[in-house]
């Protein structure tokens, strides 16, 4: 089955020209198992039509005294009955195949685009907006190819009563065929308003996913300056506005559900009535009496799934709009296949023109910075990740190879470039699995932990979970149990497991005391040995061991020189030593 394929290898390329051509490219993706639920569907609705037939024909048998005939009618019974049982399983099977795989390609599709626009995806897009795009549309899209196989049972069995009731009796017939178009009238003006109000509803639900957010991230902050009481006056009117737009959008719903109900119960109670008066009339006889009361009941069943099917494809439609909208979303400038050509070791691999800082390729390069927010915003620029303002970079690019990294394909630039925050994140899983990422070859696992002194670290998990194995070891969600400096040391293990041909790493030991920060100064230049490494750091001990340093001053030009030399240079001095500047 799909599921044992998932998740997929390529999610392919959607179309993004309108949400219903997006929902339909879902569907030609999965057109053979979903082809395969629309059968088992119809086959499992058209055998629960066929009941009440059956039992009107075995009771006019009854009535007739022919015992043979009433016995066929039993075994037909029986064999629909089987036939309903293992189309109905297969169908909930195949709807619910179907549902996880479109919801998993979307997923991926939203994922791979993240993962392409990096940094500017929370510039572009509020991040209220991408939880709600992955906790709600996803699911919405996956309820749309939940409901198809039992929509199309839902047509074809009423088709098949429509055309027997004419057979039988064109008064029964015309009713139920004239029944289904004011069906159809009473519920679509309702659809529209439905797609408004569910479209503002997610409007205003991603608004206060965004200012929790931003309110749980800066928690430290506000507690610090006293604002606590006037983020939760703001979440409070936010969560007021999801309130409002709710039950604007709960109105028409209820009214959706409620004819839902109400227009299939007077649809039946009219075809029953006109059988029964039919009946008395002797225009048919008791046992077709019998199938269109059995039919009448049923008829509830297909009418509700076509109204159900409606209003999941309403709110699949909203949440369409809603990806295709993150999905439209580009970088600040369009990647093209731009590979750069390395040169020689030595030469300058990196070049960044805000400073003028040159990064010399297969060496060790320090970099001095006197304020961290310079420091972080430069890590981003050598990794690509440039800030955009109206769809326009807010600064300039840096260079790799002279090629801008925005005009660099995104691929090529991910696996050339890594930049590893001065706050790394861990996802929960093994140690073994967070150091499971694409790799050169070039540096095993255990050198690696050994290389960022994180065999202490290892140890503490195995002994907390008792496995044997080091790297069994199970890190919490964002290795919350972990000091701050633990972090820092698995991430590095990690970054060097990876063993990038360029790594960037912003303040990678500030939570590293000093004895073990003076093992990792040593040993991540020996493991670094002949790849491209930048560390923006103002450590003694990480400057010390360094082939380079150069000291990054905005508006001035950066000095280069050995750890030792450049202290006789005030500026230095003062944001190495924390000395005052003469």
């Amino acid at each position: 089955m799909t599921l044992r394929r998932l998740p997929l290898p390529d999610p392919g390329t959607p179309d993004l020209r309108s949400p219903g051509r997006f929902l339909l490219w879902l569907a030609r993706m999965q057109w053979r198992i979903q082809t395969l639920g629309v059968l088992y569907g119809v086959a499992w609705m058209s055998a629960q039509a066929a009941v009440p037939a059956v039992l009107g024909a075995a009771v006019q048998a009854a009535v007739r005294n022919d015992q043979r005939r009433v016995g066929w009618c039993v075994l037909a019974v029986v064999v629909l009955g089987v036939v309903q049982a293992l189309a109905g399983v297969m169908r909930h099977r195949i709807a619910v195949e179907t549902w996880i795989t479109a919801a998993s390609r979307t997923q991926q599709l939203v994922a791979r685009q993240a993962s392409d626009l990096g940094a500017d995806l929370s510039r572009q897009v509020a991040t209220g907006e991408v939880v709600a795009v992955t906790a709600s549309d996803v699911e919405r899209i996956g309820g749309a190819f939940d409901v198809l196989s039992r929509f199309a049972g839902a047509v074809v069995a009423f088709i098949g009563i429509a055309v027997l009731l004419l057979a039988t009796s064109p008064l029964l017939g015309a009713v139920v065929l004239g029944g289904v178009p004011l069906f159809a009238l009473a519920v679509g003006p309702l659809l529209k308003p439905l797609e408004r109000r569910e479209s503002a509803q997610r409007v205003t639900l991603g608004r206060a996913t965004e200012l929790a957010s931003d309110t749980i991230a800066g928690l430290r902050v506000l507690r610090g300056i006293g604002g606590e009481e006037l983020f939760l006056d703001r979440f409070r009117a936010a969560s007021q506005d999801v309130r409002v737009a709710a039950f604007a959008t709960a109105r028409v719903r209820s009214l959706l559900d409620s004819l839902q109900v109400a227009l299939p119960g007077a649809f039946v109670v009219t075809v029953t009535w006109l059988g029964a008066r039919l009946a008395l009339d002797g225009s048919i006889t008791v046992g077709q009496l019998i199938a269109f009361y059995g039919w009448t009941a049923f008829l509830v069943v297909p009418l509700r799934t076509i109204t159900e099917a409606a209003h999941k494809w309403t709110r699949a439609r909203v949440a369409a709009a809603r990806i295709i909208r993150v999905l439209s979303l580009r970088r600040a400038v369009s990647p093209d296949a731009a590979r750069p050509e390395p040169a020689g070791v030595g030469t300058p691999v990196l070049h960044d023109p805000l400073t003028g800082l040159d990064v010399a390729r297969g060496r060790l390069t320090a970099v001095v910075c006197g304020d961290p927010e310079v420091a972080g915003r430069l890590a981003d620029r050598l990794g690509g990740y440039v800030a955009v303002e109206n769809g326009a970079p807010a600064e300039a690019s840096a260079l790799l190879d002279g090629v801008p990294t925005p005009a660099i394909a995104t691929d090529v630039l991910r696996s050339r470039v890594l930049v590893q925050d001065k706050d790394p994140v861990l996802l929960s899983g093994t140690v073994a699995e967070l150091l499971d990422v694409p790799r050169s070859g070039r540096v095993g696992a255990a050198e690696a932990v050994g290389a960022a002194a994180a065999h202490d670290v290892l140890d503490a998990l195995r002994d907390l979970d008792g496995t044997h194995d080091p790297l069994d070891g199970r890190l919490t969600e964002r290795g919350r149990t972990l000091s701050g400096g633990q972090r820092q040391r698995l991430a590095l293990a990690r970054s060097l497991v990876a063993d990038p041909e360029v790594l960037v790493l912003d303040e990678p030991t500030s939570a590293v005391d000093a004895h073990t920060e003076a093992r990792l100064a040593r040993s991540l230049k020996a493991v670094r040995e002949g790849r491209t490494t930048v560390v923006l750091s103002s450590s003694p001990l990480l400057l010390e061991h360094a082939d380079t340093v150069v000291l990054v001053d905005p508006g001035r030009a950066p000095v280069v020189g050995t750890h030792r030399a450049l202290l006789d240079l005030d500026r230095y001095r003062s944001v190495v030593t924390r000395e005052e500047e003469e």
